[in-house]
């Protein structure tokens, strides 16, 4: 069986057939007959140099197929096929989470903890993935880098928006993009990408901006993530992605998500939360978010988090560092909301999603466990069937 692969194609649907793209093409990889305008998989090499001059936004559609459409496929074509199921490849890499080995490497390890292979929502938009490599990375400018934490903490959390002008960055809630540090190894090779989860929704930080921002914590000896912290305004930096195809938000209105995050852990879930917000403003009482972090100035955040109303987003916060209290984890607070959480527990329509620091995997699996006992249930079944649903999900570092 063969690797997956990206495939670029055209929308019959939008395409008016100025052939503006095929005149573009450096190496003739567009072609056209009397109905379609079609992009040949043999020779195609994603240099992108179609999409600026397109004035439909026909030509910026992408597909991950085992096998490339011909070109007779698509002449035929009245509207684009949809992203389908894709096989694991031979050589075993399993999900269509990333197509760079290395990526795909960490996804797994983060997504591990789910206990089983991850499923996305059925409701779901179908993600792209791998549009933009180590060897064909895309350049996106920094608009802002703003400090989340508060000064005198030693935690240093910024909030990075970058912008990617009029070059396609399809990015969905949940999904990460790489980061590529500058400089090389020890053995003379460069840096391979940093994973960063995506902290906006899709249509951008601001909407109808094509731009993203990202949730980086300073770590002493982090090599990308003190390059990032130390961006400024109108730096050039090289990204790859967009990566992961499981950790995605359901479209589905009447879905309720448990969302259980420490520190940086919030990013998806910021995104989740402010897509929800613009397309189901009247869907309420929906969202839970259990938040962990050390003191309230440390947690990223917390500020914007107050002003979403508690009937939209239910937020409980679990601090272990308060003066003269005791400490809480995440895991505290579960049990603390042991009825609500044995209700979802229950329910077809209910979401659960865990992001954080990997220590923390543990404890919640057992608040999660401890809860379903109390109920006269058995924790294991619960959470295979809710993750082949693509209803459980782990993204854990």
């Amino acid at each position: 069986m063969n690797k997956p692969l990206k495939q670029h194609l055209i929308d019959p649907e939008i395409c008016i057939r100025c052939y503006t793209c095929e005149m573009t093409c450096p190496i003739e990889a567009i072609t056209h007959n009397d109905d379609n305008v079609v992009v040949d998989a043999e020779k195609c090499n994603f240099c992108m140099d179609c999409i600026p001059v397109c004035p439909t936004g026909s030509i910026d559609e992408w597909r991950v197929v085992n096998e490339p459409y011909s070109l007779d496929e698509q002449f035929e074509w009245t509207e684009l096929p949809e992203q389908g199921d894709v096989e694991p490849s031979a050589e075993g890499d399993g999900s269509m989470e990333a197509l760079d080995e290395e990526m795909a490497a960490l996804l797994a390890e983060a997504h591990s903890g789910a206990g089983g292979k991850s499923v996305a929502p059925k409701s779901a938009s179908k993600a792209t993935v791998n549009l933009y490599n180590l060897g064909k990375p895309i350049e996106a400018t920094v608009q802002g880098n703003y400090r989340l934490t508060a000064e005198d903490s030693d935690a240093d959390v910024r909030h990075i928006i970058l912008d990617f002008a009029g070059q396609p960055m399809p990015v969905l809630e949940g999904q990460s993009i790489g980061i590529i540090p500058p400089g090389e190894t020890a053995d003379g090779k460069p840096h391979l990408p940093r994973l960063y989860s995506v902290s906006s929704p899709r249509d951008g930080e601001r909407p109808g901006y094509n731009n993203l921002s990202l949730t980086v914590k300073r770590e002493e000896q982090g090599i990308c993530s003190n390059y990032v912290c130390d961006l400024k305004k109108g730096d050039k930096v090289r990204v790859t992605g967009p990566f992961g195809s499981t950790f995605l938000l359901p479209s589905d209105p009447n879905a309720e998500l448990l969302m259980i995050c420490t520190g940086t852990g919030s990013a998806p879930f910021r995104g989740f939360t402010m897509r929800r917000q613009r397309e189901m403003p009247t869907a309420t009482e929906k969202m839970t978010l259990v938040f962990g972090a050390r003191k309230p100035g440390e947690l990223p955040y917390f500020g914007p988090l107050k002003k979403v109303p508690e009937s939209f987003l239910r937020k409980v916060f679990a601090f272990s560092r308060l003066d003269n209290e005791p400490k809480h984890y995440v895991q505290d607070k579960l049990r603390e909301e042991k009825e609500a959480v044995a209700k979802l527990l229950k329910s077809d329509n209910a979401y659960f999603y865990i992001c954080g620091k990997k220590e923390m995997e543990h404890g919640v699996e057992e608040a999660l466990a401890d809860i379903a006992r109390g109920e006269g249930l058995e924790w294991k079944p619960i959470r295979d069937k809710m993750r082949e649903d693509g209803r459980y999900h782990v993204e854990t570092y």
